[in-house]
């Protein structure tokens, strides 16, 4: 059984705001009295793409000290930059491709996909990416139950912000699914609010969002709910290969 926390859009910026709601999440999960196999962390680390805010992220939650007490695993959102991703928060030369990197537990693999397009909102999955992922699936040799996880979800979420700014091109990964058995969830962020639903007959889940929650049209006018607490989930894949989610505030 694979146990996973997740966080997304933390927007870190510099500001005691940003900073205090990313060490309430850290600090809950950090002092949890049971076991964590990972963190997953989909994107909009950075608020503004800067090494500044990426040293910041490192130091939070202990990317380049090996203090946090399970794996912290990252990829970019919109808000990210890739080179300065790179250099200031995985410690690797600054480099302008898709950042994606696979994490292989006893019984299951995380892909992290970068989804992020450089100078825009809305998502997608380049052929480097899925080449990538193909290429990694292959190495594992369908042998193991894998996760991806990326930053824009590939399905409308019923708000007109997030859908405007979704993965494109989203049959090109239904495609990949087609062939892919192996892989038994997606997990995203970028919504900023929890959300579970179904994408090419896999489970779908958005993780809700560190810096504030979005209200739904039906929950009122203002887009953002700052005083909301901010949010993070758990995803148990278990041995039958299913996946399940909880969802908490900090």
């Amino acid at each position: 059984m694979l146990v996973l926390a997740h966080i997304s859009d933390l927007h870190l910026d510099g500001t005691e705001r940003a900073t205090q709601r990313a060490e309430r999440v850290r600090d809950r999960l950090w002092e949890l009295p049971g076991r964590v196999d990972a963190l997953l962390v989909t994107g909009d680390i950075a608020d503004h793409g800067a090494e500044a805010e990426y040293e910041e992220a490192a130091r939070l939650f202990g990317l380049r000290d090996a203090g946090a007490p399970f794996p912290v695993l990252t990829c970019p959102g919109n808000h990210d930059s890739r080179a300065p991703y790179r250099k200031a928060l995985l410690g690797l030369p600054a480099a302008d491709g898709p950042v994606n990197s696979v994490h292989v537990f006893d019984g299951a693999a995380v892909l992290m996909c970068d989804s992020s397009i450089p100078g825009r909102d809305e998502g997608e999955l380049d052929e480097e990416t899925y080449a990538w992922i193909d290429a990694t699936l292959d190495e594992l040799d369908g042998g193991l139950p894998a996760l991806l996880a990326f930053h824009h979800p590939p399905v409308a979420l019923h708000h007109p912000l997030p859908d405007g700014y979704q993965l494109r091109q989203p049959r090109s990964l239904a495609a990949l699914l087609e062939r892919r058995p192996e892989v038994v969830g997606i997990i995203t962020g970028h919504a900023h609010t929890p959300a579970a639903t179904a994408f090419a007959g896999r489970p779908l889940v958005v993780g809700p969002g560190v810096t504030w929650t979005l209200r739904l049209p039906w929950e009122g006018e203002e887009v953002a709910d700052r005083d909301a607490p901010p949010g993070f989930a758990f995803h148990v894949l278990d041995d039958e290969g299913r996946l399940t989610s909880h969802f908490r505030v900090a």
